[in-house]
């Protein structure tokens, strides 16, 4: 699998560390039963889902991967300081 750094270009995805879901985290206030949906209630859907890849083995970017996870197409990349991770599910 390649993955597009939007910094180096194309790379094969060993050189990088997969973080998992792209998606806002609780605030700091948040309850513990919200902090326990985050880390350990995760959705595991077919299709595509946005993911957070570090750039361990070249520019250290943090990078948002859209990844279909049937295929595993690669959709779409950008820096993940660019990325809108919305509002807690």
């Amino acid at each position: 699998m390649r993955i597009t750094c939007p910094i180096c270009g194309d790379r094969d995805r060993r050189e990088f560390y997969v973080k998992g879901a792209a998606l806002a985290r609780p605030e700091a206030s948040a309850t513990l039963e919200d902090w326990h949906e985050h880390v350990n209630l995760r959705d595991n859907r077919a299709g595509e889902t946005k993911e957070l890849w570090y750039h361990e083995m070249g520019c250290s970017a943090w990078i948002e991967v859209c990844r279909n996870t049937v295929s595993h197409e690669i959709v779409s990349t950008r820096l993940a300081a660019t990325a809108d991770l919305g509002a807690k599910r």
